[in-house]
């Protein structure tokens, strides 16, 4: 029977979006940029064309990222770029508008909640509703949500870090810190300016955090060449940069999502207790792919550690599996829903 209202769930980040369509799997992945017009405010670009457009575009036209910390900054672009997105995915010719799905972070407000409810409704949504980070990252990662048993997750995304433990279907306890992927290269861009007179750009400092990032010492330590523009002389310039510098800088907001990880764990009750330490603690998100994090999360709590097999993809992949049980699932029982 052919499916006249279609079932979408976005993971809406910080640094990327993706969306998972029910019955097709995740269809789309884009970085979380809008470039547009200064003068007109007209959108020019959005995801990867907008992304490449970041720190090379003109006076007239500005890339930036209406995401900011897991929640909307700028609410006309967010919705902008949902309902340029929504379009992409559905076409503009729609019988009747999605049904969406939408992640947001564990601790978020009711206000930015119920913007990003609005914003989706305004790009085009039948019904809006809304699930928490971790339960989606636990629902992707394929844990045993709804057993009696605790099961702990931390979703390291690009502006925030969530940590959680669920039982039942239902979250337990959690915590947002608003440390993430971004935050790794904000520090990475202070070091190389600090320690080198080099100014580099966020694009940079992310090969830097993929290429040679690390969060507890490796068995052998590597080295890249980093171009950038010299402080003092003004002329580009090149130097290296190896492993332990790096892991140095980004030890700052590393001890932040250990710390927080260790203060979940302390408010933890007992039994629930007993059960992370015997299923192990997961890590879903973008950071989770930083080398060695699993291993110094394992020394720092004395926990096993594991990696989702696919971290970058496991939020939105539960928001899919969540489109199934929209109305049973106990994790979206403080979902508001928006009607067009």
């Amino acid at each position: 029977m052919f499916q006249l209202t279609r079932e979408i769930g976005i993971d809406l980040g910080t640094a990327n979006i993706l969306v998972y369509v029910r019955g097709k799997g995740v269809v789309l992945r884009e970085p979380s940029v809008v470039a547009m017009s200064v003068n007109t405010k007209r959108v020019l670009a959005v995801g990867e064309d907008a992304r490449l457009m970041i720190g090379r575009t003109p006076g007239n036209i500005v890339a930036i990222r209406p995401m900011c910390n897991g929640v909307i900054a700028d609410y006309t672009t967010t919705q902008r770029m949902l309902d340029h997105l929504i379009r992409k995915v559905v076409g503009r010719q729609r019988i009747l508008k999605p049904r969406v799905l939408v992640c947001v972070p564990s601790n978020v407000t009711s206000v930015e909640r119920r913007a990003v409810l609005q914003a989706a409704r305004e790009a085009g949504a039948r019904e809006a509703f809304t699930i928490e980070e971790p339960m989606a990252a636990a629902i992707g990662a394929g844990l045993p949500i709804t057993n009696p048993g605790g099961n702990m997750v931390v979703d390291i995304g690009g502006g925030t870090t969530d940590i959680a433990v669920i039982s039942l279907g239902g979250i337990v306890i959690s915590r947002s810190l608003r440390v993430g992927g971004n935050k790794m290269d904000e520090v990475i861009m202070r070091h190389i300016r600090g320690a080198h007179n080099l100014m580099i750009g966020d694009r940079t400092a992310e090969e830097i955090k993929i290429r040679v990032g690390s969060a507890y010492p490796l068995e052998e330590e590597i080295s890249m060449a980093v171009k950038g523009r010299d402080l003092v002389a003004g002329l580009p310039r090149t130097v290296h940069v190896t492993s332990e510098e790096i892991r140095e800088a980004l030890s700052e907001p590393i001890t932040q999502v250990v710390e927080k990880v260790k203060q979940v764990l302390e408010q933890t009750p007992p039994e629930l207790s007993a059960d992370i330490i015997e299923r192990g603690i997961w890590l879903t998100g973008g950071g989770a792919l930083l080398r060695g994090l699993d291993r110094l999360l394992s020394v720092a709590t004395d926990i096993p550690v594991y990696v989702a097999d696919d971290p970058l993809s496991c939020v939105v992949m539960g928001t899919g599996r969540a489109l199934d049980e929209l109305m049973t699932l106990r994790g979206a029982d403080a979902r508001e829903i928006v009607s067009s």
